[in-house]
């Protein structure tokens, strides 16, 4: 009897035994291991695998990151000219109507403040002079207004283009410099002579000038005064005259426009680029005017003139142009971009 009771026993414990290994290796704590140290793969391995999904025809996009970020909007040019006058500050003329400036003539608009001042320069361009101007503005990164003659336009328009791309302002001082007031001078010849000007000026740059303009001698003839305001052209006088083209060297010029400007405190000043002496006063006087504390303001108009048709056709038949240029083919095309 006990030797089956011990059988039944034994069979038992065997049968338990055997369940006990079978729960054990097919529970998922079987696969549980120990931690393992895991080597990562190497950085190339893993931007390999980081390929970015493709897009959905169905899914709306509303914003994408690009390859590359984008380049920021890159900063002026500084001067070079750490010390330099600069432009203070730059103001729009609307010249609808007509607009007068200058104090010596036009009482209306006094924009200017304090210790501010605008430069300007008559009758180029001309070869030597008017470079040498431009020399002097670019040290200081200064910018003025040049009213020049129509005639010397069409001489030397490679030295009108230097000024406007300089960032200069370019208005007009009429074709030959006549002065419209005179007797003899009818009110056509006057239109004629202003128009001509300008149209003068637009052939040289190949751009519209801006609608600026100054009476030879400052004789501002009534009726033309009318016909610029009814073409949108702002007439132009001065606060102070330089009397350059009276000088008898830049040391006078010099004097001369301190002396004025320090007993007025600002002001539309009147100079020539056509002038030696001008060019040769100009750096000095720039330097002057920075030490005294002056500011220089740029004058820039809204909006171009517009030449009229028949004036530009005209000008184009009575210039004599060469038949043929002898100028290398460096000076005429230079690739700009490629």
């Amino acid at each position: 009897m006990r030797n089956a009771l011990g059988l039944i026993l034994a069979i038992v414990a065997t049968a338990a035994a055997i369940a006990a290994v079978w729960l054990w290796t097919s529970s998922p704590r079987a696969e549980v291991a120990a931690p393992a140290t895991v080597i990562a793969p190497p950085p190339e391995r893993l931007a390999a695998a980081a390929k970015p999904a493709a897009p959905r025809d169905d899914v709306e996009v509303t914003a994408a990151l690009s390859e590359k970020p984008p380049v920021p909007p890159q900063p002026k040019t500084a001067c070079a000219n750490a010390d330099s006058l600069g432009v203070s500050r730059v103001v729009e003329i609307d010249t609808t109507g007509g607009p007068a400036f200058g104090f010596a003539h036009f009482k209306q608009l006094d924009f200017l403040t304090d210790k501010e001042v605008v430069l300007t320069f008559d009758d180029g361009p001309w070869p030597v002079n008017t470079p040498l101007v431009l020399k002097a503005l670019a040290d200081e990164c200064t910018k003025g207004v040049f009213f020049p003659i129509g005639k010397h336009a069409s001489y030397h328009p490679d030295i009108l283009r230097q000024v406007a791309a300089a960032g200069h302002t370019v208005g007009a001082h009429t074709w030959s410099h006549s002065n419209l007031n005179g007797k003899n001078f009818s009110e056509q010849q006057a239109k004629d002579e202003i128009e001509k000007g300008f149209s003068a000026v637009k052939l040289a740059l190949g751009a519209a000038p801006s609608p600026f303009f100054r009476f030879p001698q400052l004789q501002h003839r009534p009726d033309a005064m009318t016909y610029l305001g009814s073409r949108n052209v702002a007439v132009f006088s001065c606060d102070l005259d330089s009397f350059d083209f009276r000088a008898k060297d830049a040391t006078q010029i010099i004097n001369t426009v301190m002396t004025k400007v320090d007993k007025q405190g600002k002001g539309i000043i009147l100079m020539h680029d056509f002038q030696r002496h001008t060019a040769e006063a100009l750096p000095l006087l720039l330097r002057r005017l920075k030490a005294g504390g002056y500011k220089v303001v740029q004058m820039k108009a809204k909006a171009p003139l517009q030449t009229l048709p028949e004036y530009d056709e005209a000008l184009i038949k009575d210039i004599k142009l060469p038949v043929a240029s002898t100028r290398p083919v460096g000076s005429v095309v230079q690739t700009i971009s490629q």
